[in-house]
């Protein structure tokens, strides 16, 4: 299974058809002095239709530092929007290629996926490192949709450009894809068990608690588990015992229940006369209750 998704540029109108597509890649700047002009039009139409939406940056001789921050910087992205390299100037070597790469990574790395677009003959005879960032999106119109004539790993399939450059991406879903370029799961990034363990047993670091002292402010993760654990046990025993003790109420208000209604039958007052009284604490009632019981008791 794949998504299907287009790119667009300047040739391309403001609004385009997006049905049946699932995300967009539009071209950003080129250089370090063209920006395109439809590029925050296209993406919000794009975001409008709710698809994944990239940018995409193209390749020219010279500074590749220059060129990655002018692409940053003047590109509509959002975080999560995969951002890509567009490779296919013969001016631009695969050390340009891979710098520029690089510096992207390094300026947004952190809150979107860098990647690298070119066409089967670029990967095949021009790279020299297999560098593509965080994934491959390949070129290659050989009739063959999502079956590009290459063994490396990639993520984008381009397959034709008639009438629009159209891409098959390597996912089950635009759930899916989404999940990869927002760096996220479909369960909203839950840690996994290991790196919980990983987080709690064996991190060096410490971090300020709400109960830590003067003489000791920072708790390690490891032993704020075993205080939690202590809290937890003792916690357990005070629930044991409260549990005891209402049980030995009730065992007592059973006798008490059934004493009342014995004095209510020759005491000339009701169970429920008595235990009202009693319960409010009546001196009088008590009086009568104690008399009754040495009476019985005789």
């Amino acid at each position: 299974m794949a998504v299907k998704g287009i790119d667009v540029a300047s040739y391309q109108p403001e609004r385009y058809s997006t049905k049946g597509i699932d995300f967009v890649f539009v071209k950003a700047t080129e250089g370090t002095s063209y920006i395109n002009p439809k590029m925050w039009a296209q993406a919000a139409h794009a975001r409008d239709a709710g698809l994944v939406v990239g940018f995409y940056h193209f390749l020219r001789p010279g500074s590749m530092t220059a060129q990655a921050r002018y692409f940053v910087e003047k590109c509509a992205s959002r975080h999560g929007d995969p951002l890509w390299a567009d490779w296919e100037d013969p001016g631009v070597s695969c050390a340009d290629k891979d710098a520029f790469l690089a510096e992207v990574k390094r300026l947004r790395g952190k809150t979107h996926r860098v990647g690298l677009y070119c066409n089967v003959d670029y990967w095949l005879n021009r790279d020299t490192t297999s560098n593509a960032g965080d994934a491959l999106w390949i070129a290659q119109y050989n009739g063959r949709p999502g079956k590009p004539n290459i063994r490396h790993p990639w993520l984008f399939h381009q397959y034709t450009s008639t009438p629009i450059d159209t891409n098959l991406g390597a996912f089950p879903s635009q759930a899916a894809l989404r999940a990869w370029a927002t760096k996220t799961t479909p369960e909203d990034d839950v840690p996994t068990q290991e790196e919980l363990y990983r987080g709690a047993w064996e991190l060096d670091g410490e971090m300020a608690v709400p109960w830590g002292s003067e003489t000791n402010p920072t708790w390690k993760p490891k032993s704020v588990l075993i205080h939690v654990g202590e809290v937890a046990r003792e916690t357990r025993g005070r629930v044991k015992a409260l549990e005891g003790a209402v049980a030995e109420l009730a065992a007592k208000g059973a006798a008490r229940d059934a004493v009342l209604s014995k004095l209510a039958e020759g005491g000339g007052l009701t169970a429920e006369e008595i235990r009202a009284a009693a319960e409010a604490g009546a001196q009088a009632a008590l009086d009568r209750l104690g008399d009754a019981l040495i009476t019985e008791e005789k």
